[in-house]
């Protein structure tokens, strides 16, 4: 059994990768210890980050603009309903320090050729009429937007099956070989063999990377959300804060073996995160806490009282509703910060796409693609250069979390 290409994770860049790698005329096969989107790429808030290409696209705009092309193509083209619409972004601003960073980042975005505006209180309101006014302004995005992730990452996984592609699911691997330039996965349900291995298991990354005696830097970071009841349309776009890009902006505190751009060190709080949406099916959602606290998905109760209060500050109409859900997710953050996406060094035809952080929803569509295009030309897009996995070989050890693959 086996494939040309074999791909390890069938979240959302898994999937994407799976879709385009087949519509390369490759035989593809993806392999999930669980099911289609059955951690963070089905659970998270579901926003599409991007604020243009810019005069010089690199690889952040690659992966959010080339992501939300494919949202597009997805749901316009392919006929998947994936409740994708560009609904725009609203960021907060909460007092004078945060406001002098949004507007110095505004405007170094508009000249680098990029679509933010700063709003007056008003002027936001007018676009988005429960956001409070008591903020000092709003950073406008038009061209974020939001879809579902569970339909969004089952419809990817449907593309893959329609383009040609093989997606076994409920299979865990519990070995990666390579023999006579040939690679053997040992599995629950037996060994597959591929000429190329594309491992695309999030926060799993690490476990599967030391099976081939490679060190994938990348952690396990616990993110948790709540809802709302369903309730008739009131907010429109994606609600966000500048609370925390502000206070990591400033090198707030950072642990030498966690990743950056936590809201926590160790059990201490030391910045509020904050993003949410109302869905098609009436809940209001948001979420924003990052705990570095290994694959252990507990709810953190005091958090989410937090993070309500933070979106009743600039949403007042959300103190009327009281929550009832929440739930919680791993997400693949590196240790440096930045995405891991290309050959993973001293393996032949072994590729890797993980560190995508909390914004795994919205890059990893462009992500799969990039990655099925290094596989299929050979040859990788420039922009890559800045997520070579090949990096950290310069960095000394590093021992990661370890958790189960199941």
């Amino acid at each position: 059994m086996g494939a040309e290409v074999i791909v390890i994770g069938a979240g959302i860049a898994g999937c994407s990768a799976a879709l385009h790698l087949a519509e390369a005329g490759l035989s593809t096969m993806v392999i999930e210890k669980g099911e289609i989107s059955s951690e963070a790429s089905g659970v998270n808030m579901g926003g599409l980050g991007g604020v243009g290409w810019g005069n010089s696209p690199g690889l952040q705009e690659h992966l959010t603009m080339g992501s939300l092309n494919i949202f597009k193509r997805l749901q316009n083209e392919l006929g998947h309903d994936l409740e994708f619409r560009q609904s725009g972004s609203f960021t907060a601003i909460h007092d004078e320090a945060q406001y002098t960073y949004a507007k110095d980042r505004v405007l170094e975005s508009q000249n680098n050729g990029f679509e933010m505006e700063l709003l007056s209180p008003y002027e936001a309101k007018a676009l988005e009429p429960e956001l409070s006014l008591h903020m000092l302004g709003y950073v406008y995005s038009r061209f974020r937007g939001q879809a579902d992730p569970l339909k969004t990452t089952r419809a990817f996984g449907q593309a893959a099956l329609n383009a040609g592609a093989k997606i076994q699911t409920n299979t865990e691997v519990s070995s990666i070989k390579r023999n006579g330039g040939v690679w053997t996965l040992g599995t629950s349900e037996g060994d597959y063999e591929a000429d190329v291995v594309v491992v695309a298991a999030g926060a799993w990354c690490g476990d599967l990377g030391r099976m081939v005696g490679v060190e994938i830097p990348v952690e396990p970071v616990v993110g948790q959300m709540w809802s709302t009841e369903p309730l008739p349309p009131r907010i429109f776009g994606t609600i966000g804060s500048f609370e925390s890009s502000f206070h990591w902006s400033e090198a707030l505190l950072v642990q030498e073996d966690s990743p950056p751009e936590l809201t926590h060190l160790g059990n201490e709080r030391v910045t509020r995160h904050l993003y949410g949406r109302q869905r098609r099916s009436g809940e209001i959602i948001f979420g924003g806490d990052r705990r570095d606290v290994g694959f252990d998905k507990t709810i953190e109760d005091s958090g989410i009282d937090v993070n309500k209060g933070h979106a009743t500050e600039i949403l007042p109409m959300l103190m009327d509703f009281p929550i009832t859900k929440t739930w919680s997710g791993l997400m693949p953050f590196s240790m440096d910060g930045h995405p891991i996406i290309g050959k993973l060094p001293n393996n032949e035809n072994l590729f890797v796409v993980t560190g995508l952080a909390s914004s795994g929803f919205g890059r990893g569509p462009g992500a799969g693609m990039l990655i099925a295009d290094a596989v299929a030309r050979s040859e990788s897009n420039a922009v890559l250069l800045e997520s070579d996995p090949a990096r950290f070989q310069s960095t000394g050890s590093y021992e990661g979390r370890t958790g189960s693959l199941a």
